[in-house]
């Protein structure tokens, strides 16, 4: 059997490698070419070439890079359709994996798995439509996915989080993880104000405003921000005037330890600030009681805002069918109903407890490894479709 299968960024690469995992361990002499990272290396892919030639996020970004991106996504499909693969498997990445299974639907019968739903259910239901046209078969994360896409005329199989298998702290290293930074007994708040420049620029001195009135009501509230590695510098600055000497989590300086340091402050938290995103479901697998706030421009907020077609953007909300986790989005995005909040969670964590462990649970922990999942979907697709 020979699979063709697609990932150009991190997450992807670690979709696909689980995947590659899970068809090996049901059919022991597949072959696996195409486009992928370090896990999906590992896994026996043989890379057309590297992925960060696509990993390119932005605008601005794209269109410097347009040709060169036109280019690979012609050369691939002429990949796909020399290799004649069994199956295309898309992860992800759909401005430019998509693009790609359009040419090769146009030339051959290959089919074409796409794995991450794109958000049909939040904005441009369209999307849906265009996909079918070339696409036969969607693996979804999330439980409440497929009818969106199977109404389009895909099949789409539901297949679990990575969110699920995700390692989470023991008591043990919470413990040592305390010590280790002089945290005694306190109790903990997480400011996860996102990953990107532009966010960080944004939420930074909304979070800033936050941690001044937590630091007024709960003077003995320690604060804790794991940084991602592109934004630790600029972190460190925009937190530098915070009160209560916050605890700045920084990559560069951790190494390999921060994903073991992450995990514990995670698991150590009682509750957090977040920037909208799947960080929520983080928070939710390591039990940590959170809420949620973002801003944009003002014109991002008119388009977007006319745009979404549900009623809260957080994971854990849309997952467990509650609004448990309090969101703070926009204009709503202020420093003093946030405070309230956060204060209010950190009394009275409980309804958000249920919350979590059911989104947990409705993701597909204590189930088969959506990698196990994945394989059997794209199996039984190709079976039914012969």
């Amino acid at each position: 059997m020979h699979v063709f299968v697609i990932a150009g960024e991190p997450s992807g690469d670690r979709l696909g490698a689980a995947l590659m995992a899970g068809l090996r361990g049901r059919v022991p002499d597949i072959r696996f070419t195409g486009i992928g990272g370090e896990r999906m290396l590992g896994e026996g892919l043989d890379s057309l070439f590297p992925m960060d030639e696509i990993s390119i996020m932005g605008i601005a970004e794209i269109l410097a890079q347009y040709r060169h991106l036109k280019r690979r996504i012609r050369e691939t499909a002429e990949a796909v359709i020399a290799a004649k693969p069994d199956v295309l498997v898309t992860v992800d990445l759909p401005e430019f994996s998509l693009r790609v299974a359009k040419l090769v639907k146009a030339r051959s019968d290959i089919r074409v798995v796409h794995y991450v739903a794109p958000t049909v259910w939040a904005w441009r239901p369209g999307r849906a439509a265009k996909m079918a046209r070339h696409v036969d078969q969607v693996l979804a994360l999330l439980p409440f996915e497929p009818p969106y896409m199977q109404a389009a005329g895909m099949r789409c199989d539901f297949v679990g989080h990575p969110v699920v298998t995700d390692p989470q702290a023991s008591a043990a290293e919470v413990a040592a993880f305390r010590a280790r930074h002089g945290l005694g007994e306190a109790p903990l708040a997480l400011m996860l104000p996102g990953s990107r420049r532009s966010e960080v620029t944004r939420l930074a001195p909304v979070f800033g405003e936050v941690a001044a009135r937590l630091h007024r009501d709960r003077p003995d509230l320690r604060l804790v921000l794991p940084a991602a590695a592109a934004v630790a510098g600029l972190v460190r600055e925009l937190c530098a005037g915070w009160p209560g000497a916050p605890l700045i989590l920084d990559p560069a300086r951790l190494g390999d330890a921060m994903a073991t340091e992450k995990r514990a402050a995670f698991a150590a938290a009682d509750v957090a600030l977040a920037a909208s995103g799947t960080v929520s479901l983080e928070l939710a697998a390591a039990g940590t009681p959170m809420v949620v706030a973002y801003d944009m421009g003002f014109l991002s907020r008119q388009i977007i805002g006319r745009l979404l077609r549900v009623d809260t953007v957080t994971l854990v909300n849309l997952v467990s069918e509650t609004r448990a986790v309090p969101e703070f989005i926009g204009e709503a995005c202020r420093p003093d109903p946030i405070a309230k909040a956060l204060l209010g969670v950190l009394d009275a964590p409980q309804e958000q407890a249920r919350a979590m462990q059911l989104t947990m649970e409705r993701l597909g922990r204590g189930g088969p490894p959506p990698g196990e999942r994945a394989a059997d979907a794209v199996l039984s697709g190709l079976a039914n479709a012969t």
